[in-house]
């Protein structure tokens, strides 16, 4: 920690989430570009809305337009970018929020990394394990098409790796079940 910065001590964690009726938790997806994380997130904010449990889902395009907008694709900008987000997250997981975290976040250190700031307890990793060829069928930003012909350097997948989550606490392959399906294991790990 820098020199003169102290943290200011706030209300505890317990007094807002109290307030709320709800536990604070992050649910990270993790998978390659097309495999439906943010679908799944958004269909799971949904679900919470309806329940009346306050979430927030954090989003790679929406996050890197904004406080991240200064980082690219190196393991550098990538393994920031993850703590950002991790430390972003551990601000609404501590205010009482389920936090939806959908992001590539290629390797096990990264998330690791996320697991770590935001804490063990609070972080529940969901594999969104989608295969390749899917994610490329489904190409929503042209991503892939423009990754094969040497368009986008450092693309996961394609010229840059993923792996596979050691110990996730659910795995789901979105072109084997529907939304709803998704969906549903999602909330069983939020309300069991």
């Amino acid at each position: 920690m820098a020199d003169n910065i102290y943290p200011v001590s706030t209300l505890p964690r317990s007094a807002r989430e109290e307030l709320l009726g709800q536990h604070g938790m992050m649910i990270w997806f993790t998978g390659l570009s097309g495999s439906g994380k943010s679908t799944v997130a958004l269909g799971v904010e949904r679900a919470l809305h309806e329940r009346g449990i306050l979430c927030r889902v954090l989003d790679g395009d929406n996050i890197r337009t904004g406080i991240n907008n200064n980082l690219g694709f190196s393991p550098e900008d990538r393994r920031e970018n993850i703590r950002r987000i991790a430390e972003v997250g551990k601000l609404f997981v501590d205010t009482g929020i389920v936090t939806l975290a959908a992001f590539v976040s290629p390797t096990n250190e990264y998330r690791q990394l996320a697991r770590d700031i935001i804490g063990a307890d609070d972080f529940f990793e969901v594999y969104v394990s989608t295969p390749l060829e899917e994610c490329e069928r489904r190409d929503v930003k042209g991503l892939y098409a423009r990754a094969r012909r040497g368009e986008v350097k450092d693309f996961t997948g394609i010229s840059a790796p993923f792996e596979a989550p050691l110990h996730p606490a659910l795995t789901i392959d979105t072109s084997k079940q529907t939304l709803e399906e998704s969906v549903r294991q999602v909330m069983a790990l939020i309300i069991p």
